[in-house]
């Protein structure tokens, strides 16, 4: 399973399987989507069916966003979308699953009192905590949850899907596009190199995207983690500086991540220093 460069056959390579998809329950959510997109109008991935459930569905939508969420519900108390049906047809995957009740963390965040934005981050922190309990498959590297490619938009190369990756090492050389330390380097590459060849603790289970959109609350309880697309086995790091890289509407988000992920500075520097030179998509 070595992995330094993520090929196009890897690219659109998926081992996750199709979710309680009966033909009538494919039937059912087809009909379903066609009616309410002549009816309403959606931006997004998501069509809500009911108060109950809501369909994410499309050409980037991935099987293994389906499979993370059974995982983790099977391996945590962590609140997620309880999965329904899941299928790929015609290039499109649909995801049927729980509307959560909810509203995003950030709506109101300045409203709220110290002792209510103290007791969400403490249910984070503990969240985050039980996805560091789950231990990885033997011989995993850097991976999605399954051991296949990684759904990762931020990772460098033309493709939506990397890897999977041998080893972190196998995974930071990926980043950096295979350079190696070389004495002409200039200083900040050396040392990114440097210190992504110090990383040496195991992959642990990782969201890879909790930006303050993707946590749903209702009064001073966390009732829903959403958008597991990202997910996978990771270097421990990359939890908080994936939270921490947040886009423009969200960079109150950045005083709040190590609160409840242990803040990393060496890593957040690494990882500003490789978004600079090597960008990511």
């Amino acid at each position: 399973m070595q992995n330094t460069v993520a090929s196009k056959k890897e690219s659109s390579a998926s081992t996750a399987q199709s979710i309680n998809a009966t033909p009538f329950r494919r039937y059912l959510t087809l009909l379903a989507v066609k009616l309410l997109k002549r009816i309403r109008k959606s931006r997004g991935p998501v069509i809500f069916l009911s108060s109950k459930i809501c369909v994410k569905c499309g050409g980037q939508v991935t099987l293994n966003e389906a499979s993370t969420m059974q995982f983790v519900a099977q391996h945590t108390s962590i609140p997620v979308p309880r999965v329904y049906c899941a299928f790929k047809r015609k290039g499109r995957v649909y995801i049927v699953m729980e509307r959560i009740q909810g509203e995003p963390i950030g709506a109101g965040w300045y409203k709220r009192s110290e002792e209510s934005k103290a007791k969400l981050l403490e249910q984070l922190k503990r969240m985050i905590e039980e996805m560091r309990s789950i231990t990885p498959p033997e011989g995993v590297g850097v991976a999605h949850v399954n051991g296949g490619p990684l759904y990762a938009p931020r990772l460098p190369g033309t493709y939506l899907h990397s890897g999977p990756f041998s080893t972190i090492q196998d995974f930071h050389s990926y980043l950096r596009f295979g350079i190696e330390a070389h004495p002409e380097h200039k200083p900040e590459i050396s040392e990114l190199i440097s210190r992504q060849e110090k990383v040496r603790d195991p992959p642990v289970f990782t969201h890879g995207d909790l930006s303050s959109f993707n946590i749903l609350v209702s009064g001073d309880e966390i009732v829903g983690i959403i958008d597991w697309e990202t997910a996978g086995w990771y270097p421990s790091y990359w939890e908080y500086t994936s939270a921490w890289d947040v886009n423009p509407y969200n960079e109150f988000w950045r005083d709040e991540v190590g609160k409840f992920i242990q803040p990393m500075p060496e890593e957040l520097e690494m990882e500003r220093v490789r978004l600079e030179y090597f960008g990511d998509v």
